[in-house]
């Protein structure tokens, strides 16, 4: 296949989840979350709707054409160990992989195999020569190179059993946001998308927040009770009601809305239902907290990015095609491999 043909066949799939019909969203959206009970039809949706952005042509050809992709006359066997904590998570590793002319091979997280292999098999629907370059596989040996995704623990596995082969290796990352003493209702709300989106699972939900002082943080937990609904998730529930319970016992201090609750800490990743803060004195101490964090924070999110290298409130689960987790370039390190 040419470059061209790949990508439209990508483009295609992209159409194929704009004309989507409702029954047949709902029917695929039901297996999604039997497998996986934290991947309701709403995540399904968002998610879908994320890829749908991806898979615009100009898009994709801005996206490509920074890069010198000539073809492969000897396409690689790229293993990619793929993450589960939110819908089609591994996808853009998917994606990247095949547009650069690799083979993929995927040892899909059992937590979201559903919607991931129908992704593939919709792809190949749209361009069938995709079938001899999509592998699905329970172990990954023999490949050529490797794409691991995980936790720092696990991390470790993969540096000793892919560390002599090319790899890209991901560890666990968190993001942050900032306030300024400024914010307003909208922004809360708009930061509220940024927490809650996914329940909280993913590498670009906000885990913690720095701010001046602790006085805005009332009117943070009144902004944002319109996501108050998490609460009804069972998951989410047991989360925040066995959070609150050790607060409680251990006597530390926090903040409760309801369903969400606020406590100070150092840490970058806070449980599911908790969102820590930690306070700054001025832009120098805060520029030196997350200058100290760089290897543990995939994005950071304040009041319309008015913050050096930072996304506007709401933004942060709206990664762009050159997003790439860790900040590492995965289509550069493919095409290098050639």
């Amino acid at each position: 296949m040419t470059l061209q043909e790949r990508i439209q066949a990508f483009v295609n799939l992209g159409k194929t989840l704009e004309n989507l019909s409702e029954e047949e969203f709902e029917t695929l959206s039901r297996r999604v979350e039997n497998n996986n009970n934290w991947f309701t039809q709403e995540q399904t949706r968002s998610a879908l709707e994320g890829l749908q952005v991806f898979l615009q042509e100009k898009a994709l050809a801005d996206w490509l054409g920074k890069y010198d992709l000539v073809s492969i006359e000897s396409p690689r066997k790229i293993g990619v160990l793929m993450a589960g904590n939110v819908p089609a998570v591994g996808f853009h590793d998917f994606m990247t992989v095949l547009l650069s002319g690799h083979e993929f091979h995927g040892k899909l997280s059992s937590n979201d195999e559903v919607l991931m292999k129908w992704l593939a098999e919709e792809l190949v629907a749209a361009e069938p020569r995709f079938a001899d370059y999509i592998y699905f596989e329970s172990m990954l040996k023999g490949m050529d190179a490797y794409i691991a995704t995980g936790s720092d623990n696990s991390a470790r596995y993969f540096e000793y059993y892919f560390g002599k082969y090319p790899n890209i290796i991901r560890k666990n990352r968190s993001s942050v946001a900032v306030f300024t003493g400024e914010e307003g209702e909208k922004d809360y709300l708009a930061l509220g998308h940024d927490i809650f989106q996914y329940y909280g699972l993913g590498c670009r939900n906000i885990s913690k927040v720095f701010l001046p002082n602790e006085e805005q943080l009332q009117d943070f937990l009144k902004a944002i009770q319109p996501f108050e609904s998490v609460i009804n998730h069972h998951k989410y529930r047991n989360n925040y009601d066995y959070n609150k319970s050790i607060y409680l016992v251990n006597q530390q201090p926090h903040l409760d809305n309801g369903f969400l609750l606020l406590t100070k800490g150092e840490g970058l990743v806070s449980p599911i239902s908790v969102l820590y803060y930690e306070i700054y004195e001025d832009q120098q101490e805060l520029e030196s907290k997350l200058s100290s964090y760089t290897d543990k924070i995939q994005c950071v999110v304040s009041k319309e990015g008015q913050l050096k290298n930072s996304l506007p409130f709401g933004d942060a689960q709206c990664p762009g095609l050159e997003d790439y987790a860790d900040n590492v370039d995965t289509m550069a390190f493919l095409i290098d491999l050639k």
